[in-house]
């Protein structure tokens, strides 16, 4: 049996003969809840996946009877039960275990929120967090996901990549202006990612939100391939970007090589 690939923007792929096709569709049903769409109805779910309302509805009703979804007799939601899944990830990987306690330090030594997060399709992922003060009008933790375009994690990460996955990864992604700020001109992108893999680190400014500004390096392990990234996000009007680089860089870079050396 041949192993799975995964496309140009993550997504996993394979032979038609490899892959189980109602398991596909009923993670395409998971991923279509998320905070903006916490309760969705049959016919939203056929919607958003593309899904034949007949199949929307039996991958619903499957994970509602299986304890990860529940019905309100108009809504389906899902279940702390799914929590499973993702506990999963994390039990199996040394990553988040290894990274929280310099996230922590770091946190407590500049008094800022820190964060760890991986790649995941045109998305960023957070596996890791400690935070001291509230830097986004949503509420991050782990599992939050955001754009990884205009996330200074995600530009790291992308920097990390071949050019023709990075690029791939930036044409599949929903590329909008949610502030003034915002770079979304594909060649603008890959100018910002190109300094990025010049310099080491990356520094976004207001563009993810207004107000926002956060610094990010990536995490490698020993043999210095990228594995995630971790940042630290401030206030703007608290923290300028000279401040940024001048004094929390080099404390980054140094949690970066002190993480190297644990992730054998």
């Amino acid at each position: 049996m041949s192993a799975p690939t995964q496309s140009q923007d993550g997504k996993a792929t394979g032979r038609d003969t490899d892959v189980m096709a109602g398991f596909a569709k009923g993670l395409g049903v998971i991923e279509c809840f998320d905070a903006g769409r916490p309760k969705l109805s049959i016919a939203d779910v056929a919607r958003l996946t593309g899904l034949e309302r007949a199949v929307a509805r039996r991958c619903l009703i499957t994970l509602t009877r299986l304890g990860y979804a529940a019905f309100d007799g108009k809504f389906f939601t899902l279940t702390p039960r799914l929590l499973r899944l993702g506990y999963a990830y994390l039990a199996s990987t040394p990553l988040p275990t290894v990274v929280q306690p310099f996230l922590t330090r770091l946190s407590e030594e500049t008094g800022e929120s820190c964060s760890a997060s991986v790649l995941d399709g045109t998305e960023i992922i957070y596996v890791a967090r400690a935070s001291q003060r509230r830097v986004l009008s949503i509420n991050l933790g782990i599992g939050s996901r955001l754009p990884a375009y205009c996330a200074s994690m995600g530009r790291v990460l992308l920097a990390a990549l071949p050019d023709d996955r990075m690029t791939a990864i930036l044409e599949a992604s929903d590329r909008r202006k949610l502030t003034r700020h915002t770079k979304v001109a594909p060649a603008d992108l890959r100018r910002e990612i190109d300094a990025v893999r010049t310099k080491g680190f990356a520094l976004v400014d207001e563009e993810l939100e207004l107000g926002l500004r956060s610094i990010a390096v990536p995490i490698k392990d020993w043999r210095g391939t990228v594995v995630a990234a971790m940042n630290i996000g401030v206030h703007a009007a608290r923290v300028s970007a000279a401040q940024l680089m001048r004094d929390f860089l080099p404390k980054l870079l140094a949690a970066q090589q002190d993480i190297a050396r644990l992730l054998t």
